[in-house]
């Protein structure tokens, strides 16, 4: 008997969703601040190579362009509909910004290419990521970097009201992923699996998205996102979507309310391509920050 095909975009609906364009500007205004300083650790060249993998609609590719602007970036994003909107919106950076479409388990570009190849907000969604991260280390150039923003559902902290957020965040969004095959707690195995992929100097740092670095209008308006694009399919019998609303605009609520505090930690796991001939990094190789906030 052959086995059931395993759907490597589970969550592929909620990504083709107009909420997902206000997901990633969103989420880009809270964490590209902080983002940005841990880029600067990596000394690109001047006329660095840069790969986007599920570049969505080219927010980050965008930035590293502005940024760095002799830099050659490249995003490369599955849905259509997401690379037509990242051309438009982005194209006073091309040439040598370029999106194109891709799929990240079989990247079409050559070994050893890329300065940095990066990939944000997408390993928590699909199934095998190991497979992924071959990729990616695959198109790195020896000395190159990678650069994974990995998120976890369960680094997220707001004051409770009348529901705990914790017991949501679990049997919502943690359930949910288990459901489709995808892990919601990722961003912890990520310095694992970095490893395991071979990388070296394989380090974890924090975006702190709170309610006192980033403005309350913008973390709210990320899970707001998040609850127009997921109340449905994060619901169960025992978890209706009545209910999932009421959690969610709780949530969002106590991030308005100048009297609470809420944050989310963002984990970003970042190695260096090994340069041929010199095998697996080793503990020493391995470093960590607790904050870039």
């Amino acid at each position: 008997m052959n086995a059931t095909p395993v759907d490597l975009n589970p969550q592929g609906q909620q990504m083709a969703d107009e909420s997902m364009v206000r997901t990633l500007a969103a989420q880009i205004e809270a964490i590209w601040p902080q983002e940005k300083r841990l880029i600067d650790l990596y000394r690109l060249p001047r006329e660095a190579r840069v790969l986007d993998v599920g570049a969505g609609t080219g927010e980050f590719s965008a930035r590293i362009a502005e940024a760095h602007p002799e830099a050659q970036v490249l995003g490369v994003e599955l849905l259509r509909a997401s690379v037509d909107h990242a051309r438009v919106r982005h194209g006073g950076f091309a040439p040598r910004l370029s999106f194109e479409t891709g799929d990240a388990f079989h990247l079409a570009q050559p070994d050893d290419t890329f300065d940095l190849v990066a990939n944000r907000h997408m390993i928590q969604s699909v199934p095998h990521v190991e497979r992924i991260l071959a990729e990616l280390v695959r198109v790195a150039r020896p000395g190159g970097h990678v650069h994974v923003l990995a998120e976890d559902y369960l680094m997220l902290h707001m004051m409770s009201g009348p529901h705990d957020p914790d017991v949501f965040w679990r049997q919502g969004a943690v359930d949910f992923a288990t459901r489709t095959g995808t892990d919601a707690r990722i961003g912890r195995r990520a310095w694992t699996l970095l490893r395991e992929a071979g990388l070296k100097d394989v380090r974890v740092d924090y975006v702190v998205v709170d309610t006192l670095r980033v403005p309350r209008r913008v973390f709210a308006d990320i899970i707001t996102a998040w609850r127009d694009g997921y109340v449905e399919t994060m619901s169960t019998p025992e978890f209706p979507p009545t209910l999932v609303r009421q959690h969610f605009d709780e949530i969002i609520a106590s991030i308005l309310n100048p009297e609470h505090y809420a944050v989310w930690q963002v984990p970003i796991v970042s190695g260096v391509k090994v340069s041929q001939g010199l095998g697996r990094t080793t503990e020493n190789g391995d470093q960590g920050s607790p904050s870039v906030g």
